[in-house]
């Protein structure tokens, strides 16, 4: 898969763009090759070298001689460490997060979008019986592919789901299955009318997940809560049994961001 550092704004300097994507390339893959990030990002070899050398020096990349692989560098953690973007909402939310997952014995999770998308930034996980899941703060998975991610995809209009998906790495996958950007697109809509996503077994087999957005109070940051638990855990009347406690809290965290009104309607569960 080849990352694009095209379709920059007009405005853009290249030799930055091309430095952040060297910076995002090996945010995500963890340890790269010189000839990995020339690959990757279809670099010239001579404008590569330069750009790393600049990275490392400044401290964002760090060069492994035996190996020849950069990893992120110390300056990388330092300025992840000074983010306080999601902080007010994080703050907010935590003892309502810790409540529901300890009163329901499994894993809340609390997202928001970042282009494509969903990056998880709080995690609570009172699951003593149920499997412990993977997911981790700072984790970043598709949004298509996820209750927390069609959730925040449904908060936007349809342009911008379908941006969004575009710029999404090909093939669009669910359950290891190519989908059409079309039938995203739909579910996505689905979603908007019900006030809720789903996932069953679909990203992780084993796990089913279900997400609601939070809205406005949120200080423009698009976010959502979602429980995740074991199938094996589930009852016969999934979702709902768990669906109300969670736009319960999801009420409760716009109530304590500073919102006159909840703003979240439960859904219909017939």
């Amino acid at each position: 898969m080849q990352h694009q550092t095209t379709a920059s704004p007009a405005h853009s300097v290249k030799s930055a763009d091309r430095a952040l994507a060297i910076v995002d390339l090996v945010a995500a893959k963890g340890y790269v090759s010189f000839i990995e990030i020339v690959t990757a990002l279809g670099l010239p070899r001579s404008s590569a070298h330069g750009l790393l050398n600049t990275l490392h020096s400044a401290g964002w990349l760090e060069h492994d001689p035996s190996t020849r692989q950069y990893s992120l560098g110390l300056r990388a953690w330092h300025v992840g460490q000074l983010y306080t973007g999601h902080n007010q909402i994080a703050n907010a939310a935590r003892p309502v997060l810790d409540e529901l997952a300890s009163r329901l014995g499994e894993t809340v999770q609390l997202a928001r979008l970042d282009g494509s998308a969903n990056a998880y930034f709080a995690i609570s996980q009172h699951s003593v019986e149920g499997m412990r899941f993977g997911s981790s703060v700072g984790m970043r998975l598709p949004a298509h592919a996820t209750a927390p991610g069609n959730a925040l995809l449904s908060n936007l209009d349809a342009a911008d789901v379908k941006r969004r998906l575009d710029d999404s790495p090909s093939p669009l996958l669910v359950n290891k299955a190519p989908v059409e950007a079309s039938a995203l697109r739909e579910r996505v809509a689905e979603v908007k009318l019900r006030g809720y996503a789903l996932d069953n077994q679909a990203y992780l087999a084993g796990s089913r997940s279900v997400a609601v957005p939070l809205t406005s109070a949120t200080g423009g940051i698009n976010t959502a809560i979602s429980i995740t638990m074991s199938a094996s855990r589930t009852s016969d009347v999934w979702p709902t049994d768990v669906l109300r406690a969670l736009v319960a809290a999801a009420s409760e965290i716009r109530l304590r961001l500073g919102a006159r009104e909840p703003g979240i309607v439960v859904p219909d569960l017939g």
